[in-house]
């Protein structure tokens, strides 16, 4: 459903990718995982083609993402990091301005806002403005609006940052229903426990360049065998193998 073939991107002398590819089937999640820094909001955005690689390309079903604006983009579904409400509308009024700028009207908007609404659990808040909710629920709104085009691809770029466990979990389920309605996700995230949870497979990049893909079992076979012999009674965790190919170096 998505496929992205050796990106690169630099500002200036700074090389923020270098070679990444990657590929999510549909009913797919799949885990991009790395320090602050590493590259992934950057690879994101060569996904969705709000950023143009340097050289390297991206498809949906075949289809090339470009620059301009095309079909192609509009099966694409964001989530950034930075939450993107407007305070001073309701949430359905959000999700009405969103399905608009897809082109969605009438009887279609009206369905597609309520389920997305439903999805993430907040039509009993419908006419509520974001300004009144908490950051749970901007996060779980936020990804409403993502999907009120009904997207085949969601790109989340760290969906759950600053949310409380309750909050977090109801994200979870609501990735999981998209991904038995056969969606494709790639799912950007620091928490260890949430790429365990939620992943099929696992992309590991640090410094701009991939270090490691494959599924998680796979990934625990890559710790040196003294290390595996160590966690072997808590058994191996995805942390582990993810502090052994990036280091323990603080990143800023």
């Amino acid at each position: 459903m998505l496929e992205a073939r050796d990106l690169w991107k630099s500002y200036g002398t700074r090389k923020a990718v270098e070679g990444v590819s990657l590929a999510v089937k549909a009913g797919e999640i799949v885990g991009l995982l790395g320090p602050n820094g590493a590259g992934k909001s950057t690879t994101v955005a060569m996904l969705c083609g709000l950023t143009p690689p340097d050289r390297g390309s991206v498809t949906i079903g075949g289809e090339a993402v470009g620059e301009e604006r095309n079909a192609v983009k509009r099966r694409i579904g964001l989530v950034p990091q930075d939450i993107s409400l407007f305070e001073d509308l309701s949430a359905i009024g959000n999700l009405e301005l969103f399905g608009a700028l897809y082109g969605i009207t009438g009887r279609t908007l009206h369905d597609r806002t309520h389920a997305a609404l439903e999805l993430v659990g907040l039509a009993d808040r419908a006419k509520s403005r974001p300004s009144t909710f908490s950051g749970g629920m901007k996060r779980r709104l936020n990804i409403a609006c993502a999907l009120v085009h009904d997207p085949d691809v969601l790109l989340l770029d760290e969906p759950t940052v600053g949310v409380d466990p309750q909050s977090r979990n109801a994200i979870f389920d609501n990735l999981e229903t998209l991904r038995a309605k056969g969606k494709a996700l790639v799912y950007t995230t620091h928490y260890m426990e949430e790429a365990e949870r939620l992943c099929d497979y696992i992309v590991i990049i640090d410094h701009g360049k991939i270090v490691a893909s494959d599924r998680k079992e796979a990934l625990l076979a890559l710790l040196p065998a003294e290390k595996r012999r160590k966690v072997v009674v808590s058994e191996a965790s995805l942390e582990d193998v993810f502090l052994h190919l990036t280091g323990r170096e603080l990143r800023d």
